[in-house]
């Protein structure tokens, strides 16, 4: 079976509430992330899928990292002719140290959405991501210092 790797970072605010970015395609949401290229470690991979999803630069982020959520499943890709692949999903985790506009390539819009786990928003990779990060912000003591 083919493998893929994806990776991208889950982007956390502060003001005016404590919430994270979600891209919206018009029938669900997506984290900012893409293929890694040949040669480009994840580090590199999700910081350039964030800044071309979004406009969002590194430098207007404090990268924790400690943080890293990694999932392999299985899905269908248009590009391999539907063929199942199995995919490698990493997230890291970037908290904004000041405001930005988001600029839009690849969705049809994006929402920020409250911090107020459990979160049940897509079963399959956001919401088991939404939870290791709960667990993380509890047991680093960061719910109150993000």
């Amino acid at each position: 079976m083919r493998q893929v790797k994806s990776c991208g970072v889950i982007v956390m605010r502060t003001k005016p509430q404590l919430s994270f970015l979600l891209m919206q395609h018009p029938t669900r949401y997506d984290l900012p992330k893409g293929h890694i290229e040949a040669g480009e470690d994840e580090w590199s991979c999700a910081l350039r899928e964030l800044y071309e999803e979004t406009g969002i630069e590194a430098s207007s982020l404090k990268l924790d990292e400690r943080f890293r959520f990694t999932i392999t499943y299985q899905a269908r890709y248009k590009r391999f002719g539907s063929e199942t692949v199995e995919k490698t999903l990493v997230i890291f985790l970037g908290l904004l140290e000041q405001d930005v506009t988001i600029k839009l390539t690849e969705h049809s819009s994006y929402t920020w959405i409250s911090w107020h786990p459990p979160h049940a928003i897509q079963e399959q990779t956001i919401d088991p991501l939404l939870e290791q990060l709960e667990h993380y912000l509890r047991k680093e003591n960061l719910n109150a210092k993000v």
